[in-house]
């Protein structure tokens, strides 16, 4: 499908009947309206005025709409999409249909993650409960000029309150279906003149949603429990000077994600004798059944100090950060209740960041800012896949439904090794490590040229240099995924032609059938254990660096902003322009890393191509982003309306898709998208705002070679030309909020609805599998003079169920899995501000 001009046609007649009346005046907004200012371009500046595509979400929203982390953000932001995956911390930001970084720990997101300035490196430390914000912006398209690291998609700027030097605090409790209870509180005071803190707590704990109906498992799953503190010491030793200070920690212990069967394939006779069984066919389903429960424990730690410094005619900024993340979390990999695969997951990461800059305070010709940001990173990652006590049942059963029972048990036999005791086995399987040092340096600056008082141009630049050292070894004790086919077809075809032992001395006795075995062995039409393939879901592994493999990658690039802005009056200013985006390479740091074909034939010279080797990729070079832009700005007596064109895209994109096993990561040749997004404020009355937002799109791969292998028919696909998946053409935003007094207390009534049309959740064969979202919530509110306040709310108020993604499920071919979205919950909150 493509995005119809007919479809933003009538989205944009929606926007214009939602606000009767809109005429642009010379006045600017009712005095009602909240005039909403950003630093999205590291410069205050209002909404209104900025001329960038951003959207902004303030407190009183975060609130009102139980905002609990970023993952409920998408729900009033149309061009954002949050996915959460396998785990707690495996999440994945979209913006504008752009981004990746989930699944695998050598991928940072295109989405860049910003929390007071510091860059967030990894979702696992973007996704706490954060106390005390003040706004959330989310900057659409390209941002590399400002934002020194992995911006080629969009930028997430959360921006939290500062001490006020006022002695105040705030406590609140919730409590909600599925037992959940959520309590915040934090407090602030002034130490002396010059000096000022805050503190501030949170936890969040609810039972799960989803019942491990298994005996083994016998947990609700999909559970919240998350603790965060944050602590902040303000400075200001001179009227020209301050220094914030902040400490923060956060830590989840939960049991997620509790997957769906999607299909049950023809492997379902095996599980089940195998022991095990699954709910089958059900992608709606609350219930699920695997022998243990997934568990995730995260560990999130940063210390960050920022210096500001007025020295009139410019402002000098200093930010270091520190930061740990330190994840765990264990999954039935086969999400089944046969106890055929575990799989636990080790992530250890240490960040370094730090940025100066300098600002210009406002000049009649010129305002400008330069600056340089370094990052310093360790990786470090740990993959331990160990066979359980059915295993090897299931594989005997894939056999007998292959048509070759005792086909394992032969192979054994054959090999001279115990028969039922060798392959296949308790405990077996591997443990995969790997490593990633990363380093990189920008060097940006941006001047904005007044051309006049109406017209503004702006140029930025950003050099950026990254440099990756990487590696990964194995450990393995899956014997049989190492046999070698050929090797073993040869010597039984030899065998059965002389009728002597396949030993070398015989081989070279009668040489010629010795050729014939080994031709017929290397044709799998003609080898007999050529259906082994379909069971050695572990092949062996080829650790890097090596004699051909170095393991480094060293990246460089400059990216470009150009941007014209013209105030046509007070309320009415337009912008167009052009900025580009980079993000480095990505190695793929998982255990389905794989040498390049062409790097083969050297490694094979080298002594290093073990037997069943499949080549594959390390890594995905670097993404360049371009976005053409062209948006209008308005505000009007009552509201105001802003609008972005725009034409976006992203070469090398680094597509990382799962295949049934593991992750395939390759860069796509160039992905795009030409799309509208349009934001509507409108009070009819002083008390009823109106809210309108929404994305529509036209994405495509323009060129997309190599794909991956289809997990259905193994064959590697071509998505040249195709709409990708799960990218949504239309997404729309819209709320009510109505304010009221009940005698001297202020009340509201809110709700918003955001829908997303339906849209195909993977490429390949999950292409078949759609997702389509329709959240209704409702709150209400009252807020009492005391600083008492009460509000009832309820998400997904209509109990929508959809998919949010699918995969092929792991070790069994012709069936999926899936993750589906939370049910309704709903839940009463009382504050009290003192």
């Amino acid at each position: 499908m493509s995005l119809s001009l007919r479809k933003i046609t009538a989205a944009l007649a929606l926007a214009g009947v939602a606000a009767p009346g809109l005429s642009i005046a010379q006045d600017s907004s009712a005095p009602f309206m909240e005039e909403i200012v950003v630093t999205a371009t590291k410069r205050a500046q209002t909404l209104q005025d900025i001329p960038i595509a951003v959207s902004v979400t303030s407190s009183e929203t975060i609130e009102r709409a139980q905002i609990q982390d970023i993952s409920d953000l998408q729900s009033v932001v149309p061009s954002l999409r949050v996915s959460q995956l396998q785990s707690s911390t495996n999440t994945n930001f979209v913006i504008r249909g752009f981004g990746n970084g989930a699944n695998n720990p050598g991928i940072e997101p295109s989405v860049g993650v910003f929390i007071d300035g510091v860059y967030r490196s990894r979702s696992a430390g973007a996704i706490s409960d954060l106390p005390n914000l003040e706004r959330v912006e989310v900057l659409r398209g390209p941002q590399s000029t400002l934002f020194g690291k992995n911006a080629s998609a969009g930028v997430i700027n959360i921006v939290t309150a500062k001490p006020s030097g006022e002695s105040a605090g705030q406590v609140s409790g919730t409590i909600g279906n599925y037992g959940q209870f959520i309590a915040k509180g934090n407090v602030e005071a002034a130490l002396s003149d010059t000096a000022a803190f805050s503190l501030a707590a949170s936890t969040n704990t609810r039972d799960g949603y989803v019942e491990n109906t298994n005996p083994g498992g016998g947990s609700d799953l999909n559970n919240r429990d998350r603790q965060s503190f944050r602590g902040q010491l303000l400075l200001n030793p001179s009227d020209a000077t301050e220094i914030r200070f902040i400490a923060d920690y956060d830590t989840i212990d939960e049991k997620c994600c509790a997957t769906v069967n999607i299909v049950a394939g023809p492997t379902l006779g095996a599980i089940q004798f195998a022991g095990g069984d699954l709910i089958a066919n059900d992608r709606e389903s609350l219930e699920t059944k695997t022998n243990i429960d997934p568990n995730n424990q995260l560990d999130n730690t940063g210390l960050s100090m920022q210096i500001d410094h007025d020295f009139d005619s410019f402002t000098f900024t200093s930010i270091t950060s520190f930061r740990n993340v330190d994840s765990r979390y264990d999954i039935d990999a086969d999400f089944t209740s046969a106890d055929i695969i575990t799989n636990e997951i080790l992530s250890d990461i240490d960040t370094f960041t730090q940025e100066f800059r300098l600002t210009s305070t406002g000049g009649d010709k010129l305002d400008w800012m330069v600056g340089g940001f370094y990052f310093d990173e360790s990786v470090e990652y740990q993959d331990d896949l160990p066979f359980g006590t059915q295993y090897r049942r299931y594989l005997d059963a894939l056999a007998i439904g292959a048509g070759a029972p005792g086909a394992i048990g032969t192979v054994e036999a054959i090999l001279g090794l115990p028969v039922g005791q060798a392959f296949g086995q308790v405990g077996q399987g591997f443990t995969h490590q790997s490593t990633l040092d990363n380093e990189a340096i920008s060097l940006f600056g941006q001047f904005d040229f007044h051309l006049s008082d109406a017209l503004t141009a702006t140029v930025g630049l950003s050099y950026t240099k990254d440099e990756k050292q990487a590696s990964t070894t194995q450990t393995r004790a899956d014997a049989f995924s190492g046999v070698d086919r050929v090797e073993l077809g040869t010597a039984v075809i030899f065998n059965a032609l002389t009728g002597l032992a396949p030993t070398p001395q015989n081989f070279a006795l009668v040489p010629s059938a010795f050729q014939g075995a080994l031709g017929a062995a290397s044709n799998p039409a003609t080898n007999p254990f050529a259906g082994l393939a379909g069971f050695q879901f572990l092949p062996p592994y080829v650790d890097f660096p090596n004699a051909v493999e170095s393991g480094e990658s060293d990246d460089d690039e400059l990216s470009y902003t150009f941007r014209l802005a013209y105030d046509v009056n007070d309320s009415l200013n337009v912008y167009g322009g052009v900025s580009t985006g980079f993000k480095a390479t990505s190695w793929n740091l998982s255990r389905d890393a794989a040498p390049f074909a062409e790097d083969v034939a050297a490694l094979r010279a080298a002594g290093l191509i073990p037997a069943n080797f499949v080549s594959g990729t390390r890594f995905a070079g670097p993404e360049e982003a371009t976005v053409y832009e062209l948006g209008l700005k308005s505000s009007f007596e009552r509201g105001s309306f802003n609008i972005a064109l725009f034409d976006q895209s992203i070469k090398g994109f680094q597509s990382n898709a799962f295949v049934g096993t593991g992750f395939n990561l390759t860069s796509a040749g160039e992905q795009s998208t030409k799309g509208v997004e349009f934001d509507l404020v409108y009070y009819p009355t002083d008390s009823l705002q109106l809210t309108l937002s929404g994305t529509l799109l036209d994405p495509t791969y323009d060129s997309f070679e190599g794909a991956g292998r289809d997990p259905l028919t193994g064959e590697v696909v071509d998505l040249t030309g195709v709409d990708p998946a799960g990218i949504n053409e239309v997404s729309l935003s819209t709320s009510f909020t109505y304010r009221f007094n009940l005698g001297s207390n202020d009340a509201y009534f809110r709700g918003d609805y955001f829908y997303e049309d339906s849209v195909p959740i993977g490429d390949l064969a999950i292409s078949a599998f759609e997702r389509e979202t329709k959240n209704l919530n409702l709150a209400a509110g009252i807020n009492t003079e005391s600083g008492l306040g009460f509000s009832i709310w309820v998400r997904n108020a209509t109990d929508h169920a959809s998919l949010i993604s699918a995969f092929a499920s792991v070790a069994q071919a012709g069936s999926f899995s899936g993750y589906r979205t939370q049910p309704r919950t709903y839940g009463i909150t009382v504050s009290k501000d003192f």
